[in-house]
């Protein structure tokens, strides 16, 4: 049985990154996480305008709360904030735990928000206190970020091919060695609840 509390940390920061297939793939992971899991950061490609509608969505499905992040918002135990459709996020480091940085930028990876960006900055401002969930792609957008997360010692997590929508985001991260788990979508929730309760 998953327990539905997990082991409070103000440390602790989740970043996920998906394209096409991932607003449902990211739903399925979301819907199943208690009100006090750490912050959630999420870069999904969108555009302007739908990421809005997307965050509105899951926060009537969700036990967390969910909406389009807001540039300096922090990042805390039981929200999840959602790239705007036309800004790089940043995970950023504060005294007490995270924000985020939301401006405009040139695309990354053919992308703005870029999830190369999230997860690079995870990497630099969290480190081994963060877990990294790379899901269904197209492009290679996050692969080289998720790997220094991996080298920074967090814990990171790819979508497998049967369950991805388009095996390529998840695809170029676990062929680089970036990924320490591979799975179903179905079972990401467990994965990760299971390894915050450690």
């Amino acid at each position: 049985m998953i327990a539905d509390k997990i082991k409070l940390s103000t440390r602790r920061v989740i970043v996920i990154g998906a394209s096409t297939g991932g607003t449902e793939a990211t739903l399925k992971i979301l819907k199943r996480m208690p009100k006090n899991t750490p912050g959630i950061a999420v870069t999904q490609h969108m555009p302007p305008g739908f990421t809005k509608m997307y965050a509105d969505r899951l926060n009537k499905i969700c036990s967390m709360e969910v909406r389009e992040a807001v540039n300096g918002d922090r990042v805390e135990e039981g929200v999840v904030l959602i790239a705007p459709g036309d800004k790089h996020m940043r995970l950023m480091k504060a005294d007490k735990g995270y924000y985020v940085s939301c401006k405009t930028g040139d695309k990354v990876n053919g992308h703005c928000p870029s999830v190369d960006i999230l997860f690079n900055s995870a990497a630099e401002a969290a480190g081994k206190n963060s877990v990294g969930i790379i899901l269904t792609g197209m492009g290679k957008d996050g692969a080289q970020g998720l790997m220094n997360m991996k080298k920074a010692g967090a814990y990171t997590i790819g979508q497998d091919e049967k369950s991805s929508v388009v095996y390529g985001m998840p695809m170029a991260a676990y062929n680089i060695g970036a990924v320490t788990v591979q799975s179903p979508i179905e079972n990401i929730a467990d994965i990760l609840i299971r390894y915050l309760n450690k």
